[in-house]
């Protein structure tokens, strides 16, 4: 036991430190968890009843956190993965004193513009870690964070870096088949500061989960090398004993704590009438009478909330422990973990890129993107040492992994490289929880066919705002023989679907490094790098020091021979098939501008001005690219012409591909020509 991570409070036993009793403790918890229910007529009390005990065990004697300081690196982090039980963290946070969770707040659950959120939302509140709700992604955000404290440790050492992750989850996260790509990969990593409180109530929406799964959770987890336990989640003393165990553990742990779900309602507990709707009045009297809570609603006694702000308290010299050790560390060592984990990037890494532009502009190499990606990567990461790469199971293929980053393993976190496998689900959530436990900036690589696997926690990464980065290679029909299983026409289109999500896809190797610049640089939202396959010819020809990429879409080649008539629009491999088009039509006699749009969101937010200078005003618009259309009527309006797919595409070679569905120069130059 280190100094950071002290032994269990003395005395805390049975709730004696105050002399206030665990049942008290935990019916704080349990009745403003069913009045905010009750008085927004929506939510779950269910599970922050039954769990009650555990989050008051879990809080009172073990978790390391300070409220005036909730951003403190060394913090526990306790992730509530059964995101729907929203009002037991709510709870919890007020009544340890995080200034902004007042009891107005608890007031207003779920109502517009209150912090108290259905499910909790990262940014809302203090102490609220990761966004939860659709299930099984908390218990993967869990992995990443806890992933995450041992590569920090690795670096900085235990004396800065030595904390536990803690995640509640119930028998919907478990039933996910996320949870089971991330209960794999914390057991075979061996993330021993991970314990997982299992809400083992037996209950789903449907009723028991007998109707459903007959699964072996503990044998499952014990398969995947975890610690198990099994505990009465309603016994404090033998939740807080599974817990001491666990945190000696030199695995994950899982304790199976089994719980009654709505805990204390005389008539429906047990049941699932307490998962998803208000008690009403008369069972929340029931329970009071029964469980010996004879205050009215949103009262909590007040040597109650002393014991409970007491706890809050506690942190406070734990934290000042620790910032004592941040001081004395050696100067330079000191900057670079307060830099990691503030999110800033290093001096010089910009120069260093710029110099590798200048380069690749005069070699004009025609690199397949994906190649210009990783040898973007290569510069990359020599130059910011808390980028973290890895891919499911498709290093070659995704050119993720570089010199730099050697890869992590079971018994030395000091990598930067993690072999994910083949679970590109758990991949996209565990760099979500990497990034919000910060010091580092996680990026991975598969096909971009396989986001769809990935989708639920790449839109979180948007709701969240995390600097998580995307590699998403084998972009279209041009990838070839593999056919239309991983040809994903339409799968670009429903990323730049996403809000505060960017969507690159870059037409050569400059725009490739000068979209990496971007997608660092931008800490508040992911990127997906779409990337092709097949080599594309250098489009980008004269360097400039201006990063053209970062408005989105520009100018590539201006018309020559007269005005303006028509407007060639193209991203990624079909910018070099406007190219070729342009060249036609200007010899006969069209002059023709070529934009490339490497980033559809980027240039939606420059100012109407910019946009309409490189749209063309009057000018025929004709859009290209190896996807559907969907989208791109904004741009060429419903008069403009599309040359792309209209359907999946077919096993063939690439070539003979972009011929067959008529994503050819000559088909760009007739779409033009109708239009005049």
């Amino acid at each position: 036991m280190t100094a950071t991570q002290p032994e269990t409070i003395p005395g805390a036993e049975n709730g004696t430190e105050t002399g206030v009793a665990d049942a008290d403790l935990a019916n704080a918890i349990r009745f403003l968890s069913a009045d905010a229910v009750q008085k927004a007529k929506s939510g779950h009390p269910g599970m922050p009843m039954g769990m009650a005990d555990v989050a008051a065990v879990l809080f009172t004697r073990f978790m390391k956190f300070d409220p005036k300081a909730p951003k403190w690196a060394d913090r526990d982090r306790f992730v509530l993965s059964a995101g729907h039980g929203s009002m037991l963290l709510y709870s919890v946070l007020h009544l340890t004193g995080y200034e902004d969770m007042t009891m107005d707040e608890l007031k207003n659950f779920r109502q517009l513009g209150a912090r108290t959120a259905g499910h909790p939302e990262y940014g809302h509140a203090s102490g609220i870690e990761t966004t939860t709700g659709p299930l099984g992604q908390g218990i993967t955000n869990a992995v990443g964070m806890a992933l995450a404290e041992r590569m920090m440790s690795a670096r900085f050492g235990d004396d800065l870096v030595d904390h536990h992750t803690y995640v509640i989850a119930g028998d919907g996260c478990l039933m996910e088949g996320i949870s089971h790509e991330a209960i794999s990969l914390a057991g075979h990593l061996g993330l021993s500061k991970l314990i997982l409180l299992w809400d083992d109530n037996s209950i789903c929406i449907d009723g028991p989960t007998d109707k459903t799964v007959g699964d072996d959770q503990p044998a499952r987890f014990k398969a995947c090398g975890w610690n198990v336990q099994s505990v009465d989640g309603h016994d404090a003393d033998a939740i807080g004993a599974a817990i001491e165990k666990a945190r000696s553990s030199d695995k994950p742990t899982l304790i199976a704590c089994k719980t009654i779900i709505g805990f204390g309602a005389p008539n429906k507990e047990g049941t699932a009438a307490t998962h998803g709707a208000p008690l009403g009045d008369d069972e929340i009297a029931g329970a009071r009478e029964k469980l010996g809570w004879p205050h009215e609603p949103f009262t909590v006694p007040d040597d109650v909330l002393a014991a409970w702000r007491s706890v809050g308290v506690r942190g406070a010299g734990q934290r000042a422990a620790w910032e004592n050790r941040l001081q004395a560390t050696a100067g330079e060592v000191k900057e670079e973990f307060e830099r990691v984990m503030s999110g800033s990037l290093p001096k010089a890494w910009q120069e260093a890129l710029n110099g590798y532009k200048r380069r690749i502009t005069d070699e004009k190499p025609g690199w397949a993107s994906r190649q210009s990606s990783g040898e973007a990567l290569k510069v990359l990461t020599g130059a910011i040492p808390e980028l973290i790469g890895g891919s499911a199971d498709l290093t070659g293929s995704v050119n993720t992994k570089t010199p730099s980053t050697e890869a992590i393993t079971p018994s030395d976190f000091s990598g930067r490289y993690i072999h994910y496998g083949v679970r590109e689900h758990a991949m996209a959530a565990v760099m979500n929880g990497m990034a919000l436990h910060g010091g580092f900036i996680p990026y991975s690589g598969t096909f971009l066919v396989f986001a769809d696997y990935m989708k639920g926690a790449m839109r979180l990464s948007a709701l969240m705002g995390q600097r998580v980065i995307y590699v998403l290679t084998h972009d279209s029909i041009g990838l070839g023989e593999d056919g239309p299983t991983h040809q994903a026409v339409e799968t670009v289109a429903s990323l730049r679907a996403i809000p505060n999500f960017l969507v690159f896809r870059p037409a050569d190797a400059v725009e490739a490094a000068e979209c990496w610049a971007i997608a660092l640089v931008e800490d508040d939202k992911p990127s997906g790098m779409v990337l092709s396959r097949q080599g594309l010819a250098a489009v980008r020809t004269v360097h400039d020091e201006e990063n053209l990429c970062a408005r989105g879409a520009y100018v590539l080649a201006e018309a020559e021979g007269g005005e303006r008539k028509a407007t060639i629009l193209a991203t990624g491999s079909e910018v070099q098939v406007a190219m070729a088009a342009r060249e036609s039509l200007h010899g006969e006699g069209v002059p023709t501008a070529v934009v490339s749009m490497p980033c559809w969101e980027l240039f939606d937010a420059q100012d109407e001005k910019y946009r309409q200078a490189v749209l063309g005003p009057g000018t025929i618009r004709v859009a290209v690219e190896a996807g559907i259309r969907q989208g791109w009527d904004k741009y060429i309006r419903s008069n403009g012409g599309f040359v792309g797919m209209n359907g999946f595409g077919a096993s063939a070679p690439a070539p003979e591909l972009f011929r067959h569905f008529g994503i050819t120069a000559e088909n760009v130059v007739a779409e033009v020509k109708t239009r005049l």
